[in-house]
């Protein structure tokens, strides 16, 4: 009997989480999510999959973060029919976050043609559309912590709370074998670290033949933290932005990052240790989210302090274009809590737009940067940024508060793995670019020998049946090379030649010289 596991995603990348597991009875996806970084690794979203969605019997769903459950609405429209079984808290949010997905999609492809038309060029699609993800959000079932459920003949798999987002979770997976034990593999999905303010420590059992583990911050160490810690840094981080006079930009997810960020700031102007300043969520999605975190706060951690931060005055909910805009027109300091995290999306866009070239205003970015993303790039310090199709200079003060991560540094992610020893077979390091994995594979040989660490690379697949994995080899085509993926590609590059070329000229100190840099160029253009 052959059960393969295929890597689809969160390979030696952070987004795009995607594995099937293939037996002689069925295929089980865990997770669909969406590629972000770089234009080639994104251009995945609009490729076809690896694999043939009709052929899919039933997918697994760790958590709804679009890096995880993005594409379902595409492979929903790509003939998948069967159910998609996941925690209820996690069903909940997808009914909005998906919806959410499929209408920036249509807003931003349509702007996107408009320039297309402009430029005589071929229009494009949007991945999916609303009735897409309307039709994915049916095909849910919500499930307990700790239930067995059946996704397909010959596998059982249950949820274990992963401590990362309301209704995340570790799934336990297994797989009936002829005449053997099950072969019983665990997912980690994105694992919680210490500390966290509204979910718990993550959880999960032992005793497993595979571990795909999560490795984003593997090779990280945080300084020892807790609430106290975290709300001192986040005060500093304040008061800073207030000593400059302007505006503090805070690209956010807008599922769990705004609620624990929203309920810190509740906490410290209550007290006193921050002035009253306004706090402006500017996400229709995070709306829709808190409303859902609300209707669970019972079964998070400080549900109490969540819905308290929901009534305080300070704390105002921007649901409308119109509300959006408005704030522009204050003045004075506070806060704007924007999507997305990784300044890819959303809202954060036109802030940035609007406010990057100010040097009094303050973007403080309290989440994880992935390679490609406008986000990486003003954490590395980029001096111009495109947005919009316009050239903005950065003017403002760039900074990065990580207490807020909601995810686990290499010695959590250690002293996880141990926890679920003894693994008979292997380690499968996922969800991480190559340095997180390199430090997090460091760290695990200490406890696992290092010929049982894998590594897999996209659209790798592998035989679970031996005594040790064995990489498949196969004819088809990948869909990336291993050096495009977590990478920064021609089109990051081509934006940073025209900005330093625009900078150049404009340094140049009279039309002469500025003749002379275009000759060279337009000299080495023919030579190419």
């Amino acid at each position: 009997m052959s059960i393969k596991l295929h890597f689809h995603g969160a390979s030696r990348t952070v987004t795009g989480s995607s594995y099937v597991i293939e037996t002689e009875q069925a295929q089980v996806m865990v997770d669909c999510g969406m590629f972000q970084g770089s234009k080639t690794e994104s251009s995945l979203n609009y490729r076809p999959f690896a694999c043939d969605p009709t052929k899919i019997h039933a997918m697994l769903l760790t958590h709804a973060h679009i890096d995880h459950s993005g594409l379902i609405p595409k492979l929903v429209k790509d003939g998948f029919k069967g159910r998609i079984h996941a925690t209820a808290a996690t069903a909940d949010l997808c009914a909005v976050m998906l919806a959410d997905s499929a209408h920036i999609q249509q807003m931003e492809v349509r702007n996107l043609n408009e320039r297309k038309r402009r430029r005589g060029e071929e229009e494009v699609e949007p991945i999916y559309s609303m009735e897409n993800a309307e039709a994915a959000v049916k095909l849910f079932t919500p499930h307990d912590y700790r239930q067995w459920v059946s996704p397909a003949p010959g596998m059982r798999a249950r949820f274990w709370n992963a401590g990362h987002l309301l209704g995340s979770a570790s799934i336990e997976v297994e797989v009936d074998q002829a005449g053997k034990p099950p072969l019983r593999i665990l997912f980690s999905g994105d694992i919680g670290p210490e500390f966290k303010l509204l979910q718990p420590d993550p959880e999960a059992p032992q005793n497993f033949d595979y571990v795909l583990c999560e490795s984003t911050y593997g090779a990280r160490e945080r300084e020892d933290r807790n609430e106290e810690t975290r709300r001192k840094h986040l005060t500093a981080e304040v008061k800073a932005a207030i000593a400059r006079g302007g505006v503090m930009l805070v690209p956010s997810f807008a599922v769990e990052r705004t609620q624990e960020l929203m309920t810190d700031l509740a906490i410290l102007m209550g007290r006193g240790d921050l002035p009253a300043i306004p706090v402006f969520i500017d996400s229709p999605l995070a709306m829709r989210a808190s409303r859902i975190f609300e209707k669970h706060a019972g079964d998070m951690d400080n549900g109490k302090l969540l819905r308290q931060a929901f009534a305080s005055a300070d704390v105002r909910f921007m649901e409308t274009v119109e509300d959006s805009k408005s704030i522009n027109k204050l003045s004075g300091t506070y806060i704007i809590i924007a999507a997305s995290g990784m300044c890819e999306a959303g809202r954060i866009r036109h802030h940035l737009r609007n406010r990057l070239w100010m040097a009094q205003t303050t973007v403080m970015l309290a989440g994880y940067q992935a390679e490609g993303t406008l986000g990486r790039m003003l954490e590395n310090g980029s001096k111009r940024v495109r947005l919009m199709g316009e050239e903005v200079s950065v003017r403002a003060h760039i900074t990065k508060i990580d207490d807020y991560s909601g995810h686990a540094d290499g010695p959590e992610l250690q002293a996880w793995v141990k926890a679920r020893l003894p693994i008979a077979r292997g380690i499968f390091l996922t969800h991480g670019e190559d340095p997180a994995q390199l430090g997090l594979a460091a760290r695990l040989n200490a406890i696992v020998p290092a010929e049982r660490i894998f590594r897999p690379s996209l659209d790798d697949t592998y035989e679970l049946t031996g005594a040790e994995p064995v990489l498949v080899e196969t004819t088809a085509p990948r869909r990336l090379a291993a050096a495009q993926v977590a990478s920064v590609d021609w089109n990051n590059d081509l934006a940073s030649l025209v900005l330093d070329l625009n900078e150049e000229i404009r340094k140049a100190a009279d039309e002469k010289t500025r003749q002379k840099i275009i000759r060279r160029l337009r000299r080495a253009l023919e030579e190419a």
